[in-house]
């Protein structure tokens, strides 16, 4: 007997979670989702010789549509439109959840500059917006939000004049409602600062040409708060990407992502994976499907 609409939706959605992601890369294998596939209806849509992958790419199809996009659905819009498509992982690195004071963004891309990506589905609420923009602001030259054609409105009155809005078509396409203003001279170093790992702050304080003295660990932080505080922001902001360009790069990861189904990229970047794991989830996803229904 087939589950009710919204249970399968909710099933949907947990088929590109980070549980069923690691569970793959873990073991190659993962009962979750084969539970979640079945609750979902998916498998009785597809031939008896389709793929994990067909499933995937049948799920994400379904979830695609207006009233059943999540948070997923936008985050692979802009790393396929924006991330990948305008950019590769050569050329920019791609940050997802990067905190930012209280807050953290969705998605950050760092190429010449930083730009924050935060996402409102038809599911979120607003409430958080203004807060967490006012956050992104002061770590991120560009702020975009991203969100349904339904609430491009509030996106737009709720947000200063400099922040972005990207709305998701009904067609899956990001259409500009407000360009974002790429301002890194009104961003605050100290902000910065609490977003960066002990050598990353060390290496950008380097790269602003200051020499890190040899203090004991004890010290380090006390010390990094005094040099980014004498910065200008801009010489904190660019000193900032260009760090983080190298050491949060996921450039290893192109090839490993081309073998991946397309609906499945935005999952597998998002996630911290092992090279073993990483051949474990590539392989499971173009195992039977039939194969994979088994795992439960």
């Amino acid at each position: 007997m087939r589950t009710s609409p919204t249970v399968e939706t909710a099933a949907l959605t947990r088929v590109f979670s980070r549980g069923v992601v690691r569970e793959l890369g873990e073991t190659g294998q993962s009962p979750l989702l084969a539970r979640l596939l079945q609750q979902s209806g998916i498998p009785d849509s597809l031939p008896a010789d389709a793929k994990l992958a067909d499933a995937f790419d049948l799920a994400f199809s379904s979830l695609r549509r207006i009233g059943n996009r999540d948070d997923y659905v936008y985050r692979v819009a802009v790393t396929q439109r924006i991330a990948l498509g305008r950019h590769n992982l050569r050329t920019a690195t791609i940050v997802n959840e990067l905190r930012a004071r209280k807050s953290k963004a969705d998605l950050v891309i760092l190429n010449g500059t930083s730009t924050a990506y935060e996402i409102k589905s038809e599911r979120d609420s607003f409430s958080r917006l203004a807060g967490q923009i006012a956050d992104y602001r002061a770590v991120f030259a560009s702020v975009y939000v991203v969100t349904s054609p339904m609430q491009a409105c509030a996106a737009l009155s709720i947000t200063p004049n400099d922040v972005g809005v990207l709305v998701l078509s009904s067609r899956f396409r990001l259409q500009v409602e407000r360009q974002a203003i790429d301002q890194p001279e009104r961003v605050d170093p100290l902000s910065i600062l609490d977003t960066l790992r002990v050598q990353e702050a060390i290496d950008v304080a380097s790269d602003a040409g200051i020499d890190f003295p040899n203090v004991p660990n004890t010290q380090r932080w006390h010390v990094l708060r005094e040099i980014f505080a004498s910065l200008g922001s801009r010489t904190v902001h660019d000193a900032t990407v260009r760090v983080l360009r190298t050491s949060r790069s996921r450039a290893e990861l192109e090839p490993y992502l081309k073998e991946l189904p397309l609906s499945l990229r935005a999952a597998a970047l998002a996630t911290d994976l092992s090279v073993t794991a990483r051949q474990n989830l590539t392989a499971a996803a173009w195992l039977p499907l039939r194969t994979a229904l088994a795992w439960s």
